[in-house]
């Protein structure tokens, strides 16, 4: 068998899904992943970056971070994306990067993908699932396979019970609300068995 090969990339403007998918590169490793940590391209104004200096911090804090390309998409048998929602949606950073894999998906080369997603909102019903189902429309028409959490561990009810993929509720100051640490690492490690059956059969 094969080491499995995990992307697990993030859009983060201060820092909250960053720390969801070092959590997650953290348990897919535990798990015998190789893994890949990717960030989201950042394309927003400089100008707007500079009026938030949580925004402008973080940026500068993980400037080692490598950008994902579709070369990555393309290593992978799958994927955990990490990104907070805006408006319900993936933001624009992220949907310019599943955009840009248009040449693989023609390929035929995202197919049978294994995805998991995870997602954050400053409160508590701000979109976190319709983000995570709209990221999933885009997996399905690259005929990607979904591998969502579910109900399959109790750290999923104790992080809020969300079976899309975990989300976290973040306070103005940043502060995440729930506890979800466990949730994010049972959802890296069973994304990895799934992708292994997938990957290696």
């Amino acid at each position: 068998m094969t080491m499995t090969k995990m992307a697990i990339i993030y859009y983060s403007s201060t820092g909250t899904n960053y720390q969801l998918a070092q959590w997650a590169e953290e348990a897919a490793k535990e798990a015998g992943a190789e893994v890949r940590l990717l960030k989201v391209p950042e394309n927003a104004p400089q100008a707007a970056i500079e009026q938030n200096p949580a925004w402008k911090k973080h940026l500068e804090a993980t400037e080692h971070v490598p950008e994902v390309t579709n070369d990555d998409l393309e290593w992978a048998d799958g994927y955990i994306f990490s990104v907070p929602t805006r408006f319900g949606n993936v933001p624009s950073q992220v949907k310019s990067v599943l955009d840009g894999a248009g040449g693989l998906w023609f390929q035929g080369k995202l197919i049978d993908k294994v995805v998991s997603a995870m997602s954050s909102a400053q409160n508590s019903h701000g979109g976190q699932e319709q983000t995570i189902t709209n990221l999933y429309t885009t997996m399905f028409h690259w005929g990607a396979i979904v591998a969502t959490p579910g109900y399959s561990d109790d750290s999923i009810f104790a992080a809020g019970g969300n079976p899309y993929g975990t989300s976290v509720t973040v306070d103005g100051e940043g502060n995440m609300q729930e506890d979800v640490e466990a949730a994010v690492k049972h959802q890296a490690k069973r994304t990895v068995d799934i992708t292994n059956r997938i990957a290696n059969n």
